[in-house]
This record gives structure tokens, C-alpha cells and sequence, in this order.
């Protein structure tokens, strides 16, 4: 079996990535992201993470290399990358309970030894429920919101003002399994 890579620092992702039960390296991308909206979300994530997996595919030269780029996009219109600060974090997420907004995580798979890409995206509507800033500032007391896009987790305590979403749990998350499976089997990689 080819060697697979996760070009990604995200801790979140490399505990999604056990799930898939394959042996896999960490290899952090140096990519620079794109945060313009041209296109729409959806090739936003994917651009974003074709960019990533191609950084680390050259730098590496063999294996199977995962990119992956996640945004989230308001109902207001507006996306919600990482927060910068602790006061933008608060400000992010209060927009987000306003109303229901979409998670988008793009993919992309690199041959890092032939060049073959595949690449897909995901996309995930969550509703949340309003809470008081005491409760958001205690929410960021046991979660650091800055190395997350949209600020939270739905995996953690985020979980408790979460009380429905509609499409992939793993999105949101930040890795899309099944659409990852699906796109390693082209690779002849089978995950089940």
C-alpha cells in the first residue's frame, strides 16, 4: 500500500484520520490560503486544499498526500475563517447563532509520485442556540477558539449549544470520511 500523508497541523483531523484505521505520517503544509470568495465556498475549500496537498507532494515526492481547508459562511453572508483574537472569536460566534450557517471543507488527494489529483468538497448547515456572553466567555475559557474555523468545536464542549446540523458530523469537524474514503478507493486505497 502507498504511504498516506496528511498535509494538515490540525490536531482535529489527524484523530479523524485514526478512524480511517490506515498507518499515515503528519506533514504540515506551507501553502499559503486563499480567503477570497470568487467562486463560491465550495472552490474556495478546494483550491485551498489542492494548494496544500501539492506543497507537501513536492516536497515529498511518494505517497498519497490529503489536503483539506475548511471555512464556514454566515448567514449573514460573510465567511468565518480562524478568529485572530479572543475578541473576534466572541463577535464570530454570536454572528453564527444567529442564524444557521454552512461549514465547507474541501479535499484533495495528490500522487505525490505521478501527479494524479482528485479533489471534492463537503458541506454541512448548522443551527446553533443563542447563549449569553458570560456563557461564550466560558466556553472559550475550556476551548481555544483560534486554531478552529468559525471559532468553535462541535466535537467538545461547542456540542452543547449544537442541537442540530444537516449533512456530515465529520465536516464540520474538519474531515470528511466518508467523501475521504470514497476519494482514497479511486487511489486504490480501500478503507473497509
Amino acid at each position: 500500500m502507498k504511504k498516506i500523508i496528511l498535509a494538515s497541523a490540525s490536531p482535529q483531523r489527524r484523530k479523524l484520520m485514526k478512524i480511517l484505521g490506515l498507518p499515515f505520517i503528519v506533514r504540515p503544509s506551507r501553502a499559503k490560503e486563499s480567503t477570497r470568495l470568487t467562486r463560491g465556498c465550495g472552490h474556495l475549500v478546494q483550491l485551498n486544499a489542492l494548494r496544500k496537498a501539492r506543497e507537501v507532494a513536492q516536497r515529498l515526492g511518494k505517497g498519497i498526500v490529503i489536503g483539506s481547508d475548511t471555512v464556514v459562511y454566515s448567514s449573514g453572508g460573510r465567511l468565518i475563517l480562524k478568529p485572530r483574537n479572543m475578541k473576534e472569536a466572541k463577535k464570530n460566534l454570536k454572528e453564527l447563532m444567529a442564524g444557521p450557517h454552512w461549514v465547507y471543507s474541501g479535499l484533495a488527494l495528490v500522487d505525490a509520485q505521478t501527479g494524479r489529483k482528485e479533489t471534492g468538497w463537503e458541506k454541512t448547515k448548522v443551527f446553533m442556540t443563542k447563549i449569553s456572553d458570560q456563557a461564550i466567555r466560558r466556553y472559550h475559557n475550556h476551548v481555544s477558539p483560534l486554531d478552529k474555523a468559525g471559532g468553535f468545536d462541535i466535537e467538545g464542549k461547542g456540542a452543547l449549544f449544537i442541537p442540530r446540523i444537516e449533512g456530515c458530523y465529520f465536516n464540520v469537524v474538519g474531515l470528511p470520511l466518508a467523501k475521504l474514503a470514497s476519494m482514497l478507493k479511486k487511489f486504490g486505497v480501500n478503507v473497509l
